[in-house]
């Protein structure tokens, strides 16, 4: 399962990569709306997850709020068993401890990426590497 849309490039590349068999499935969450600070979700996941195996495929952890939410939201499902992996980690900035992150591919320092689905105002996104945005 992917939170969209910055992830999408790497959890297909990691799809690809794997050797077991599994199934995508897509959720999307508002880290914010118009009346502040807040989470909600705007693309629930299309299958149950009860007694599965999940990961969770990030695109970047930062404060961690948003992962904390989506994680406590998941376990009410009752999966068997829930991991985070990943691309870009920047732990520095984490407001939420015990995350459960099981694969960190970058620890990054607080820089705005583009490239590699990463955007700025949905521009970039289609870049092939990722790009510090200076």
């Amino acid at each position: 399962m992917a939170p969209l849309k910055a992830s999408l490039v790497f959890v297909t590349d990691l799809s690809r990569a794997l050797a077991v068999a599994h199934e995508l499935d897509f959720l999307e969450l508002a880290a914010y709306d118009a009346d502040g600070p807040g989470i909600r979700l705007l693309k629930d996941l299309e299958a149950e997850i009860e007694g599965r195996h999940i990961v969770i495929v990030e695109d970047v952890v930062d404060t961690g709020l948003s992962l904390n939410y989506l994680c406590r939201t998941l376990r009410l499902r009752g999966p068997a068993s829930l991991a985070v992996v990943t691309l870009l980690d920047r732990p520095y900035r984490r407001l939420v401890e015990d995350l459960p992150i099981a694969q960190v591919g970058f620890t990054v320092p607080d820089e705005l990426f583009v490239g590699y689905g990463f955007d700025l105002d949905e521009r970039y996104r289609n870049l092939p590497d990722l790009h510090v945005l200076r």
